[in-house]
C-alpha cells in the first residue's frame, strides 16, 4: 500500500475540518500526517489499543483512533485526528470512511493489473483464476481481446500512462507494462466484435501515442477471447501476429492475428521442411535464378489477381512484353503463373523463401 495515497487523501481533510489527520501502522508508526513533524514517530501504546477493538472510535493521549482493517479483516492500519471530543470522534468516522475507501481502490486496482499480468504471461494456474477472480470480484466471462502494442527503437515509460487513459473503465480495460517496449492492453469489447472493430481501436491507440508521445509502433491483435482464462491465448497471438507480420507483412504497422493466412502456418514450419519444398518445387533451377525486375513483375502480377491486361497497364508495359515475362518464367521455373495451382505454389514458395531469409538473419 503507497502512502501517498493515504497523504492525499487526509491533506484534502485538513483543509476541510482544520484539524491534524494521520495514519499509523500496526507498530503505532506514523507512516502519513498532515504535520510533517510527527511522520516516524512512535506510538506503541495507541497501536495496542486500537488493536484490541480495531472497529470502534476510540480516544487516548488526546488523539482519536479509528482501525482500518485488511482483506482478512485483521487490524492494518488506524486512523487518527487531534481532539477527544465529540466532533474529533466525527471527523474521525468520516476519515476512516475516505480513507479505507481510497485503500480498497487503490488495493483492487493494483491487485487486478497484477492477476491480469499473471493471466497474460501464464503465472497462474486455471483453477486458481476462478478464486482470485470471485475475490477481486472480476466477471470471467465476458468478451475480451488482447492488443500486443511494441514501442519501435527507445520505449516511453509513459506509453502505459497515455494508453490508460484512452481506456478510463479500470473495472472492464487494462493496460499492463511487459517490459521496456511491450505494453499489453486487455480490452473487453462488444459481443461479435470483428476484426475491422478491433483494428480500428488499435489504430486510435497507434494515432495516440503517435501524436502525443512521438513513437512509432508495431501492434499484434489476438482473437476476442469469451473467458479470463483464454486471454493467455489472445496475447501469444498478439505475439504471434507482430513476429510473422516482421516476416511477410512489413509494411504493416497493425497485424491481426486472424488476418495472418497462410503466413501463420508456414511460420511454423521447420527450416528443414522449408528447404525440402523449395528444393522440390524448383526442379530445374533456383528460385534465386529470378532477378529483381521479374519478381517484381511476378508480385505485381499477384497484386493483381493473375490479370494480364490490368498487370501490363500497372507495370506500363505492352500486354505482349507481360506475356514474354511470363514465359520465360515458365522455362526457368517449369510454373505457369497464369495457372491458378502454379500461382498458388509460386506464392507460398515466395513466402517460404522470404521466412528462410527472416531466419538466417535472427
Amino acid at each position: 500500500m503507497s502512502n501517498s495515497v493515504f497523504q492525499s487523501v487526509i491533506l484534502q481533510l485538513k483543509e476541510a475540518a482544520g484539524c491534524i489527520f494521520g495514519v499509523i501502522d500496526t507498530d503505532g508508526c506514523v507512516i502519513s500526517c498532515t504535520d510533517v513533524m510527527l511522520l516516524g514517530e512512535r506510538w506503541p501504546e495507541a497501536a495496542v489499543r486500537v488493536a484490541e477493538n480495531p472497529t470502534l472510535v476510540q480516544t487516548f493521549d488526546g488523539k482519536t483512533f479509528r482501525g482500518i482493517l485488511s482483506s482478512t479483516n485483521s487490524f492494518e492500519y488506524a486512523v487518527f485526528c487531534t481532539g477527544d471530543d465529540q466532533l474529533a470522534q466525527t471527523y474521525c468516522t468520516l476519515a476512516y470512511i475516505a480513507l479505507n475507501d481510497a485503500k480498497n481502490f487503490y488495493e483492487e486496482k493494483h491487485d487486478r493489473g497484477t492477476f491480469v499480468k499473471n493471466i497474460l504471461m501464464d503465472n497462474i494456474l486455471p483453477g486458481d483464476i476462478y478464486i482470485r477472480a470471485k475475490e477481486l470480484h472480476f466477471a470471467t466471462e465476458a468478451p475480451r481481446v488482447v492488443f500486443l502494442v511494441r514501442q519501435l527503437g527507445h520505449g516511453e515509460v509513459t506509453a502505459v500512462d497515455i494508453l490508460s487513459g484512452l481506456f478510463p473503465d479500470r473495472s472492464q480495460d487494462f493496460v499492463v507494462s511487459i517490459n521496456e517496449t511491450d505494453v499489453a492492453v486487455v480490452k473487453q469489447v462488444a459481443p461479435g466484435a470483428t476484426p475491422e472493430v478491433t483494428e480500428k481501436i488499435a489504430q486510435t491507440m497507434e494515432d495516440t501515442l503517435k501524436n502525443e508521445l512521438y513513437v512509432k509502433t508495431v501492434i499484434g491483435i489476438g482473437t476476442v477471447t469469451e473467458h479470463l482464462r483464454e486471454l493467455a491465448d489472445s496475447y501469444k497471438e498478439a505475439q504471434t501476429a507482430i513476429d510473422v507480420g516482421k516476416v511477410f507483412d512489413t509494411e504493416k504497422s497493425i497485424i491481426s492475428y486472424e488476418n495472418l493466412g497462410i503466413g501463420r502456418l508456414i511460420y511454423q514450419l521447420p527450416t528443414t521442411l522449408c528447404d525440402i519444398f523449395l528444393s522440390e518445387v524448383f526442379k530445374k533451377s533456383s528460385i534465386d535464378a529470378l532477378d529483381q525486375e521479374t519478381l517484381f513483375t511476378i508480385n505485381k502480377f499477384f497484386e493483381n489477381n493473375l490479370n494480364v491486361s490490368e498487370t501490363s497497364r500497372k507495370l506500363f508495359v505492352h500486354r505482349n512484353t507481360l506475356v514474354y515475362r511470363l514465359e520465360k518464367i515458365k522455362k526457368i521455373t517449369g510454373l505457369d503463373l497464369r495457372l491458378f495451382d502454379h500461382a498458388i505454389v509460386f506464392k507460398v514458395a515466395l513466402m517460404v523463401r522470404k521466412y528462410l531469409a527472416s531466419r538466417e538473419i535472427r
